[in-house]
């Protein structure tokens, strides 16, 4: 006889991945906030460099940090019982949030690009994080829509809750894929002529790269634990969900 033994992932608590997904994701903005105090001249709104510098602030902390926050409401045991509004509003409203920190950091691009006389939109990048952003927009109205307002009727909502899953991974893949690639433009524009080029990894290079890394790793993390079936909300007709 032949016995098949399943073998289980470590049932590590929500709470505690929690904890270092959140110290993460402030790791992830106090670095690119370093970054661009230090070697990129700080901040300011005059037009100049120092108000580009809002935009990977912004992005990163909006796109990725707060958006992945939202993602994670309903993984919260507690969200499981007792009424759902409260939850509803501060899932809606966190990446409500992230969308405003969103439109202000691409605000401060359009500014300097416009006060140069830069071109907009010819990258790789920006169409990337341009189409991320609209699809994030896209999805938060549909969402508000379908799920916030009373009228959608019970089965649109059913209908829609995968759809809504699903591309909400996907836009956080997506921004994090556009920091990253950010990043790496900002990089190969700024380490050339007066500086140590990018291809002799000067200490610029390996600070930002590592960022880089530590954003990709944190919207990996986040879409691992709303893939995780432990970690998901019970659906409403389940015994679980009744008990």
């Amino acid at each position: 006889r032949c016995h098949h033994r399943s073998v289980a992932m470590p049932d590590i608590p929500f709470p505690t991945f929690c904890a270092f997904l959140g110290s993460l994701g402030l790791l992830c903005v106090a670095l690119v906030g370093a970054w661009c105090q230090h070697w990129r001249g700080g901040f300011s709104l005059d037009g100049g460099s120092r108000t580009f510098n809002w935009h990977p602030v912004l992005m990163v902390t909006g796109l990725v940090v707060l958006y992945g926050a939202a993602a994670l409401v309903y993984r919260i045991p507690s969200t499981w019982s007792g009424p759902k509004l409260p939850w509803k509003l501060l899932h809606g409203g966190l990446a409500l949030g992230a969308f405003v920190l969103t439109v202000l950091g691409l605000a401060a691009v359009f500014r300097f690009h416009n006060s140069h006389g830069t071109p907009n939109m010819y990258s790789l990048h920006s169409w990337m994080g341009l189409g991320t952003v609209l699809l994030f927009s896209c999805q938060w109205a549909a969402g508000f829509g379908v799920f916030l307002l009373p009228w959608a009727p019970a089965w649109l909502r059913e209908l829609y809750k995968p759809i809504h899953v699903f591309f909400g991974s996907t836009i956080l893949m997506l921004s994090a894929a556009s920091c990253v690639s950010g990043i790496n433009e900002k990089l190969f524009f700024s380490l050339k002529n007066g500086t140590t080029e990018y291809k002799l990894l000067p200490a610029e290079a390996v600070f930002a790269n590592t960022l880089g890394i530590l954003i990709l790793l944190f919207g990996v993390l986040v879409v691992a634990a709303l893939a995780r079936p432990s970690w998901k909300r019970p659906d409403s007709d389940s015994l679980d969900s009744r008990q």
